[in-house]
């Protein structure tokens, strides 16, 4: 097995040398080679690369050194806009303004995602998701000057390494890997699944600091709360409602 898979790690602060545009572009050139629904490639990149640019988008994904080091941020974007607009310039029924069309242009928008992650890795580049694009994924949406029909689902930060990024741990195979059924885990199975994260001298560090008793109170009521789960939740419907995709 290729090593790269097996080592691959999220890079979180850049050198500032700019990464060059034609590299880049045939990065994503041949990430789009990667599986699309019917062929419709619905998806659009918005390379910001502009000092100033950087900045105003760096602050809506709150300024963390993966944004903020980087010579160039990737925003990916489910977009039936080009799509629907061929269609009605060919007097075709464009029927894709619905919640159902923006889950198959989002899937295209993420699979490409990860394959420009690949490429880019594999050229030497670090790379990094910004989980925060639908945090403020109408701030962005105004700032990239996204149209009807465009979200943005993704964001990648890309340049040149400044080191090489910490091992993450994952659960093992067997706790996500179902053969022909869905098995739920009972509770000492569950205790066996996360104990790579709460051995986890980091992990048992976080628990400490925010006063909770156990790592699972960290992830639900610290990190991911349901107050703001919620929140995100009602601000990306009203964007999908803007958008077109929901009536």
């Amino acid at each position: 097995m290729d090593n790269y898979f097996v080592n691959r790690r999220s890079c979180r602060n850049f050198k500032s040398e700019k990464i060059d545009i034609k590299k880049l572009t045939e990065i994503i050139r041949q990430a789009s080679k990667a599986p699309t629904c019917g062929n419709m490639q619905l998806y659009s990149v918005i390379a910001t690369m502009d000092e100033e640019n950087l900045k105003r988008l760096s602050a809506f994904h709150y300024n963390q050194p993966a944004a903020s080091t980087a010579p160039c941020i990737l925003t990916i974007c489910a977009d039936f806009n080009r799509f629907t607009q061929w269609c009605e310039s060919n007097d075709a029924d464009a029927g894709f303004d619905n919640f159902h069309s923006f889950i198959v242009a989002m899937t295209d928008a993420v699979i490409l995602a990860q394959q420009i992650v690949t490429i880019a890795e594999k050229e030497g580049y670090g790379t990094c998701y910004l989980g925060t694009v639908t945090y403020n994924a109408e701030e962005i949406s105004k700032l990239l000057k996204l149209p009807e029909l465009v979200v943005p689902v993704a964001s990648l930060s890309i340049g040149v390494p400044e080191c090489i990024g910490e091992a993450t741990d994952r659960i093992v195979t067997d706790g996500f890997l179902h053969i022909e059924n869905y098995s739920v885990a009972d509770e000492k199975k569950l205790e066996e699944i996360f104990r790579i994260h709460t051995e986890n001298p980091e992990n048992e560090k976080f628990i400490m600091e925010n006063n909770k008793e156990n790592l699972a109170q960290v992830f639900s009521e610290v990190r991911y709360p349901r107050a703001l789960n919620e929140e995100v939740s009602v601000s990306f419907m009203q964007l999908l409602k803007k958008k077109g995709f929901i009536k």
